[in-house]
């Protein structure tokens, strides 16, 4: 969905973990300037950003991006983002 969205132009922020990002950075061979060829073409034409989403202040700062977005997806379990303080009506 959101490599999709990126293709057609949108401006997509990959949210990503702390101590190394999403695994499929490391998913390979082939790996092209140490990303994983996988990787590099799932998230093309995305911006990311490492975001501890257990601090407060990674929680606040997703909150304040997702202020400014149309458009929030998210691939956690249901309920989680409710518990970190990123909910529907919590956002």
């Amino acid at each position: 969905c959101t490599m999709l969205l990126a293709d057609m132009g949108a401006d997509v922020v990959k949210v990503e973990k702390p101590g190394g990002g999403d695994d499929t950075r490391r998913m390979g061979p082939p790996f092209i300037n140490g990303e994983s060829a996988a990787f590099l073409g799932i998230n093309r034409n995305k911006r990311s950003v490492v975001v501890d989403l257990k601090a407060e202040e990674g929680v606040e700062l997703v909150k304040r991006m997702a202020s400014k977005s149309d458009v929030f997806v998210q691939n956690f379990r249901p309920g989680s983002l409710e518990r970190m303080g990123l909910g529907y009506e919590q956002l």
